[in-house]
């Protein structure tokens, strides 16, 4: 169009000066002469109309637009002297909407640093979704929403995760969830054959998670010990429980579920083949066995209780934890970075525990 509007300015400029040289006379002939082709022309149209293109309309209202209308009205046109004018608002609309657009639409562009550091940690953490990773920089103290980590991996071109959203809990478990406690066994294999059984114990509402051994033989006095050893650790923490859920093992004795219940903790059993009634302890074994157990050569039984040492802590200090707002259960979040220059500034250390399975981010002193 504008290509259009500047060649029919240009004709008619030239137009305009072979008219200087013209008496008054010439031209009155050459205006009434037009005004009968016109006549002519609206004669053999009939009621077809004139297509007229962007560009002339444009030159249309920019020649005629100054003429008052009784004036427009007198003047011999193919269409309506009130179509020019509003040929013309539509024109000047345009123009004050293209001057008025603004330059750059939408919410600023994340900082760089943050966006640098998103890709880092999806980088050196494959398994890691979004969620993660937003959980990650919550723990930093970089607060963005889960959306923005979204975007920049999909700008990047990775793949984000699946969300990772727990299962809906039922009106017991949501009531009772800072009195409750779940436990269970997870299985690994050395690197000899031998097989081992770890015991594990998790809080629901804090997400803290107690690994009370690990052992070849999964004997009833073996398990009793490790029932007694669990309650005289809540009582030194102060924690109130009062119900348990497990599933039904062979490998819990009566005398299990006894020593809990002279302690005042409830034993709740779940139901045959629904593991969705004990989902955070599942959800751990799960997240035990991929993030250490299936990247680990287990030697023996003591390499094995060091590893769980070291994730025990990592869990408990470090990891972010969707199901309590990405906070974790021993360390709240920090507060959020708000001063500009360090968020410009970012300087994140990575700490290496068990030989680079597991990474934790800090900010250096």
């Amino acid at each position: 169009m504008l290509l259009r509007l500047a060649y029919l300015t240009m004709t008619q400029a030239f137009a305009m000066v072979r008219l200087l040289p013209m008496s008054d006379r010439d031209k009155d002939a050459e205006i009434l002469a037009l005004r009968h082709q016109i006549t002519v022309l609206q004669r053999q149209l009939g009621k077809g109309r004139v297509r007229f293109t962007p560009g002339d309309r444009a030159f249309l209202a920019a020649l005629l637009h100054r003429l008052p209308s009784e004036v427009l009205r007198r003047v011999r046109l193919l269409v309506r002297p009130d179509t020019v004018l509003r040929w013309h608002r539509d024109l000047v609309a345009r123009r004050h909407a293209a001057a008025s657009r603004p330059k750059r639409s939408g919410r600023p562009r994340t900082v760089r640093s943050i966006r640098l550091l998103v890709l880092r940690l999806a980088r050196e953490n494959p398994g890691w979704g979004y969620r993660r990773i937003h959980g990650e920089l919550l723990v930093l103290g970089i607060k963005v929403a889960a959306s923005t980590v979204w975007e920049i991996l999909q700008e990047a071109g990775i793949d984000p995760a699946p969300d990772r959203a727990s299962s809906t809990w039922a009106d017991f478990l949501r009531s009772q969830a800072d009195a409750l406690l779940a436990c269970d066994f997870l299985e690994t294999v050395t690197l000899s054959g031998a097989r081992l059984y770890v015991f594990a114990v998790i809080e629901h509402a804090g997400r803290r998670i107690r690994i009370l051994g690990a052992t070849a033989h999964p004997t009833a006095s073996w398990v009793t010990q490790a029932a007694k050893n669990l309650v005289m650790d809540l009582e030194d923490a102060g924690c109130r429980v009062r119900f348990l859920i497990r599933d039904r093992d062979g490998k819990f004795p009566a005398l299990f579920d006894t020593v809990l219940n002279d302690a005042g903790i409830q034993v709740v059993l779940s139901g045959v083949r629904m593991p969705r009634m004990n989902s955070i302890m599942e959800r751990w074994v799960q997240i035990c066995r991929r993030e250490l157990l299936d990247r680990t050569l287990i030697r023996n039984q003591r390499h094995l209780l060091h590893a769980l040492r070291e994730f025990e802590d990592f869990h408990n200090s470090h990891r972010p934890h969707q199901g309590i707002a990405n906070a974790r259960p021993l360390r709240p979040l920090p507060r959020p970075i708000s001063d500009p220059e360090q968020i410009i500034h970012l300087d994140i250390r990575r700490r290496q525990r068990l030989g680079g399975i597991l990474h934790e981010y800090r900010h250096t002193a």
